[in-house]
This record gives structure tokens, C-alpha cells and sequence, in this order.
């Protein structure tokens, strides 16, 4: 289990290296950088490597604008990964064009950024919002970037997005052998004032069949806990949710 660390957004503009130390401090074994690291240096980029080999944790993958793996910048997104250790360097979100054929456009950037990659050992992955599951010109955005994408471009499935959709997480990973390679593991709940506030296990998502089918089924290598906000601290909010998880899937 991995923290992605936009969970923790306003206490790393404070102190990147305490944060990260208090992450590791928690128990979580990884991390997920999101967009913020692309404006390291290479100094500061080997820096945060040494940071995370001495507490002992990795950097899983890195969460990217779509602009980082454009032909401008895609060198540059996969030089910082193989520094930090990264397996994944995964698209946050899209704005395509309205309609099946702008997801296409989304579908051949992933295709292309897989192509000049994966000669260095990394893979690209998609990570899914609202929108992509809520149909658009009769399909479901993410419907189309499975189909048209190669088999080794990653669907990472946010699920606190996808319930939010009213779509199930079981059967999307089901219907997707072998691509659900992560999962954020972000909950979500209905209720007035609630929605995506609640901690991990406190929402709708029935997390006994997601894991087991992401186990199964999906591929998954890793998971993230992921929280846009809640009662608590971010601090807080991050180590309740590793003590849920751990109190749900005891070692």
C-alpha cells in the first residue's frame, strides 16, 4: 500500500522532505507523485531518490498532465522517473475534445508515450475521473481508451470515481483482465456532505470483492490510498486510512 500524495497536497508545500519522511513513518511502502515533480531539478530529483532509499519506501508510479508525455516533454518525464524508481508513469485526467473521437486523440498519446517508454523499462497508465465513465456519444470514455490502447498501457481505477458514476468497479475489472495493474483506493459515499470526505471503509465501495477481483483478475501490483479531503488533518486523514486498510486485510 502506497499513499498518493495529493492526499497530503498542503503539508508537502510546507515540507516536501518531512512529509515524505511522515509518510514512510506511517507504514506505507510507496508513494505516488503527482504533478508538482515535474518542476525538480535533476539535483533535487536524485535527492528525493536518496530520500526514499534511506527510509526504505519507492516511488510506485507518478501522476502527469497529458502535457509531460508530448513529444516536447516525454524525455524529460522519463529521465525523472528512472531517477525516482518509478514503474508507471500514469496520465492524471484529459480534456478531450466532446466525444468518442476525442478520446481517440487521448487513446493514441498513451499508444505513442508507450512506444518511447518502454525501451527504458517504464509503463504508461491511465487513471480515470468521473467523466470517463459516464457515456459520451453512446460510450463510455473509458470504454474507448481500453479498447484502443495496447494491452500494456495500464487503466489505473480511481473507485471512489467510478462508484460516483454509477458504475461498478467489480465488473470494470473483470471486463478488463490484466490492465488493472493500481487502484486508488478513495471511497465515496452518497450522503449529503459526504461524498468523497469519508475515510477508506467508511463509503459505499465494498472493498472485499474489489480486492479480490483486482487480485484475481485485474493484475494489480500496488495500491494507493488516496483522499481529497476529510474531517482530519491530511496527516491524519492518511494514517487512519492505512490503520482501516490494515485492520480490513491483516498481514
Amino acid at each position: 500500500m502506497g499513499l498518493e500524495l495529493y492526499s497530503v497536497r498542503n503539508a508537502l508545500k510546507e515540507s516536501l522532505e518531512g512529509t515524505v519522511r511522515a509518510v514512510a513513518q506511517m507504514g506505507y511502502q510507496g508513494v505516488e507523485f503527482y504533478a508538482p515533480y515535474f518542476e525538480w531539478t535533476e539535483a533535487q530529483t536524485k535527492q528525493m531518490r536518496q530520500l526514499l532509499d534511506s527510509l526504505g519506501i519507492r516511488c510506485f508510479s507518478t501522476h502527469n498532465d497529458s502535457a509531460f508525455l508530448d513529444k516536447e516533454k516525454i524525455t524529460r518525464a522519463r529521465d525523472m522517473n528512472l531517477i525516482l524508481g518509478s514503474k508507471y508513469a500514469v496520465v492524471a485526467s484529459a480534456k478531450p475534445a466532446p466525444g468518442p473521437d476525442g478520446w481517440m486523440t487521448v487513446a493514441d498519446l498513451l499508444n505513442s508515450a508507450a512506444e518511447q517508454l518502454e525501451p527504458a523499462g517504464l509503463k504508461v497508465g491511465y487513471h480515470n475521473h468521473y467523466i470517463e465513465f459516464l457515456p459520451s456519444g453512446g460510450r463510455r470514455p473509458m470504454e474507448i481508451l481500453a479498447k484502443n490502447t495496447k494491452p500494456s498501457v495500464m487503466l489505473q481505477l480511481d473507485i471512489g470515481t467510478c462508484l460516483e458514476a454509477a458504475s461498478d468497479p467489480v465488473a470494470w475489472i473483470r471486463a478488463n483482465p490484466g490492465r488493472i495493474h493500481s487502484l486508488h483506493c478513495k471511497d465515496w459515499s452518497p450522503d449529503a456532505g459526504k461524498g468523497y470526505k469519508v475515510l477508506f471503509g467508511e463509503g459505499e465501495a465494498n472493498w472485499k470483492d474489489i480486492f479480490a477481483a483486482a487480485e484475481s483478475v485485474g493484475g494489480a501490483e500496488y495500491y494507493l490510498m488516496e483522499q481529497e479531503g476529510s474531517r482530519f488533518t491530511e496527516l491524519d486523514t492518511a494514517r487512519k486510512c492505512l490503520e482501516s486498510f490494515r485492520a480490513m486485510r491483516p498481514a
